[in-house]
């Protein structure tokens, strides 16, 4: 599981990083990034309905994104909030795929270090 302190958790921020973030576009994925002013970044998922009817599915993706993000979460530079938006297509991928375009997507946001 993801550490409390790297989650992004209040509406206020996930409204915040959607207006003023910048978008980064994959195929399945697309992340809203924002620069914080914190010692190490913040992640929030969002996995809506439109790409999953049934709630197990959605808990599913969003269980698999955590814990590439998790497994990542060292790689990755200090001092931005994350959200990652998942889309329909997500749901044919399985878990290697998608930290296969989740870690080409931080690398083309030139999040890695």
């Amino acid at each position: 599981m993801l550490p409390k302190k790297f989650r992004l958790k209040k509406k206020k921020v996930f409204e915040s990083v959607f207006k003023k973030g910048k978008v980064i576009k994959g195929q399945s994925v697309f992340l809203n990034i924002k620069k914080n002013n914190l010692t190490y970044s913040r992640f929030g998922f969002v996995v809506g309905k439109k790409t999953a009817k049934k709630a197990v599915i959605r808990n599913k993706i969003k269980r698999r994104l955590r814990e590439i993000v998790r497994r990542e979460i060292l790689n990755i530079k200090d001092g931005f909030d994350v959200v990652i938006v998942a889309n329909p297509k997500i749901v044919e991928k399985d878990y290697q795929e998608i930290k296969k375009e989740l870690k080409s997507i931080f690398k083309k946001g030139k999040l890695l270090k």
